[in-house]
């Protein structure tokens, strides 16, 4: 590890720490020529598999998207951002795990649906009215109601 400070290459660790259940190390650093102090982050990376969206096309998982996404279905709804972050950090969890080289973008908009629902219903509903393509407030009302029996994807809507 080069020094922040003079660039040299000689550097020892002074302190190292656990973090996030130990997924990820920090690290105190001390350069051996000029003194300089500075602290680095380890943390693995998981590879997320690609994401096929109901066009056929591939995409990387982003989660900024889904963060965006979260964020404005939850507008002035009583969830913090931090369980907000942890949804998103719950559907990184299952798309690790997920078993399958892609992963539907289908799965993933039920997996958040599911989550807000059981956090929100003012979330869940404008999440829902966002996923789903409706071709008119019926077929909305509708979907709601089946949903409501745990019934995800009713036949009057469809995934974007």
């Amino acid at each position: 590890m080069n020094c922040p400070h003079c660039n040299d290459s000689d550097t020892k660790v002074i302190d190292s720490r656990l973090q996030l259940e130990g997924q990820s190390v920090r690290r105190r650093r001390k350069c051996e020529k000029c003194e300089f102090r500075f602290t680095t982050h380890e943390k693995i990376i998981h590879q997320i598999p690609p994401i096929v969206k109901a066009d056929g096309r591939r995409e990387t998982f982003s989660k900024e998207k889904v963060l965006k996404g979260l964020q404005n279905a939850c507008q002035k709804t009583k969830l913090s951002s931090s369980e907000i972050d942890d949804v998103v950090e719950s559907l990184q969890g299952m798309l690790r795990d997920y078993p399958a080289k892609e992963v539907p973008s289908k799965l993933i908009g039920e997996y958040v649906m599911e989550k807000l629902r059981q956090l929100d219903a003012v979330a869940y509903i404008r999440f829902a009215s966002i996923y789903w393509d409706f071709n008119d407030i019926e077929g909305f009302v509708t979907s709601l109601k089946n949903n409501e029996t745990g019934v995800i994807g009713a036949t009057t809507q469809t995934p974007q």
